[in-house]
């Protein structure tokens, strides 16, 4: 009986940890290169595919906001078009030195490929 308890618990744990996905795009942090940063996508509600990822603090690393922000603009493409294909115009093939940095927050932009 006990071990039918706690295999009932275990159970109920994963799955409850299952609803919970890696990130929210938003307030939520996810670390890379070790450090954490702010992830917010937005785009035009009357055309998702264009699109915009802001990702900051830069300061903290900016190999770690680079791949952020592909990972950001990534689940933007899943959640609205379902694939994450992306044809970028500012994005991870763009020189260091061309970078749009403002307010310690690095910007990408690009479209969703369906």
């Amino acid at each position: 009986m006990l071990t039918r308890i706690a295999i009932l618990g275990l159970c109920l744990l994963a799955v409850g940890a299952c609803g919970k996905g890696p990130i929210k795009l938003g307030k939520e942090r996810i670390a890379f290169d070790g450090q954490n940063y702010r992830i917010r996508a937005s785009s035009d509600r009357a055309d998702r595919s264009m699109f915009a990822v802001a990702v900051r603090p830069v300061s903290a690393s900016l190999q770690g906001a680079r791949e952020a922000a592909v990972y950001g603009a990534t689940g933007h493409c899943i959640k609205y078009y379902g694939t994450s294909d992306i044809a970028w115009t500012v994005g991870p093939d763009t020189d260091e030195s061309a970078l749009p940095i403002s307010d310690d927050t690095l910007t990408y932009q690009g479209q969703c490929q369906e």
